[in-house]
């Protein structure tokens, strides 16, 4: 609806199109529990939103040179009372003109994958500061410079082409990376696995995919390897939404279309010569789907693949990745030897899944006094339920080891 709006009244009114959409639905909240809830939400709330967008710009001066075509616009709409505003293609156009928009090299590296969370995908000033590492603060003020500079450049809302294409599209795909993982491991609240973002990242994914603008390898690789992780979600929690381990989930579960999709992405991410971070994470991603089982896992594949993506991404969380995979392979003596010589290891300090990941490797070894210590570090880590669950059995099982063994 924003997309759509801001096409309507102009990208210098991105601010409006986000107070006006905000605005209808707070008064849907208002209206529908008496009226009830109307035959068509969306074109209610479009309409609603549309209406408060086009008394705002009637107040302002330089409203006399978009007139004829905002009203244009209206009159169109005005019969279709009952009916989606917009056709698929027209809201199909508009999201990846956003997409664009929010990526343009105008706007500062830093502020764009931000202003695309916020504005295209919908996530809240805190969300993104915790996707960041950052405070709200600091969030909220990406955000106002972002704007300030698409209204002062008057950045088109368009989708580029040629050059231009390329050097937008790596921050579109670091947009929907960042939403993706949002929904398969929530930074904030209740549930571990937000359903309804990872649907959203399959589906712009998959849009920017099918678009000639988008239709490159590394498109497809990042929408295989949404499309093979997403899949592996029914499987990722217990009955009482409680995290499993790979080795414990119940692979039937596993959503088999959606990873012969992603199988075919990852044959479409294969043209050309063309290699990135997104090819190698789908790779690793189609080794755990191609597994019979949790045996048969090929983590030798899985390490090489993970050595690879090191020359693309330095991050400490990659390496600890790996790590778990040698350890896999070659044992847990390998994988603590591992994560010993990451550089950088002490950025870590601070993240549970380390402690968690240290705590496993020690069990496996039965040292279970340091297996205890780090569980318990990364349970004073984390505030999501669910993964504090998981570290509390976890320190129960060392318990009841060191109990037997006693």
């Amino acid at each position: 609806m924003v997309a759509t709006l801001t096409r309507i009244f102009g990208i210098e009114n991105l601010q409006l199109a986000e107070d006006v959409v905000q605005e209808a639905l707070v008064r849907a909240l208002q209206t529908w529990p008496f009226y009830g809830v109307p035959q068509n939400p969306a074109a209610w709330i479009m309409r609603a939103s549309r209406n408060l967008a086009l008394d705002a710009v009637r107040r302002r001066k330089n409203f006399r040179d978009k007139e004829a075509e905002i009203v244009h616009v209206m009159d169109r709409e005005a019969s279709r009372m009952d009916e989606a505003i917009f056709s698929e293609e027209e809201l199909a156009d508009d999201r990846l003109r956003m997409m664009f928009v929010c990526c343009h090299p105008q706007i500062p590296t830093d502020a764009q994958v931000v202003l695309a969370l916020k504005t295209l995908c919908g996530f809240g000033v805190a969300e993104i500061a915790s996707a960041f590492l950052s405070t709200e603060a600091a969030i909220a003020k990406r955000i106002t410079r972002a704007k300030q500079k698409i209204a002062e450049d008057r950045i088109p809302f368009e989708i580029p082409s040629g050059a231009e294409l390329t050097r937008r599209l790596d921050g579109v795909l670091q947009s929907l990376y960042l939403l993706f993982n949002e929904g398969y491991k929530a930074s904030s609240g209740d549930k571990l696995i937000r359903e309804d973002i990872c649907k959203e990242a399959i589906r712009l994914a998959d849009l920017l995919a099918k678009h000639p603008a988008g239709n490159h390898p590394k498109t497809h690789a990042l929408l295989a390897l949404i499309l093979l992780t997403v899949a592996r979600t029914p499987a990722r929690l217990d009955d009482e939404g409680n995290l499993l381990r790979l080795r414990e989930q119940d692979r039937s579960k596993w959503n088999r279309a959606l990873i012969a999709r992603g199988m075919f992405h990852v044959t479409q991410s294969a043209e050309g010569g063309e290699i990135s971070t997104y090819h190698l994470q789908a790779g690793i991603a189609a080794c755990h789907c191609a597994a019979r089982d949790y045996a048969s896992t090929d983590w030798e594949k899985i390490l090489l693949l993970y050595d690879r993506l090191l020359e693309f991404d330095h991050s400490p969380v990659v390496a600890l990745n790996r790590a778990v995979a040698l350890a896999e392979g070659r044992g847990p003596r390998a994988g603590i030897e591992a994560l010993k010589a990451i550089p950088g290891l002490k950025s870590l300090e601070s993240y549970y899944l380390l402690h968690a990941v240290l705590g496993d490797f020690e069990w496996r070894l039965n040292r279970l006094p340091e297996a205890v210590a780090h569980f318990q570090r990364a349970l004073q880590l984390t505030e999501m339920h669910s993964e504090r669950v998981f570290l509390t059995k976890r320190l129960r099982e060392c318990e009841k080891r060191g109990t037997w063994a006693g």
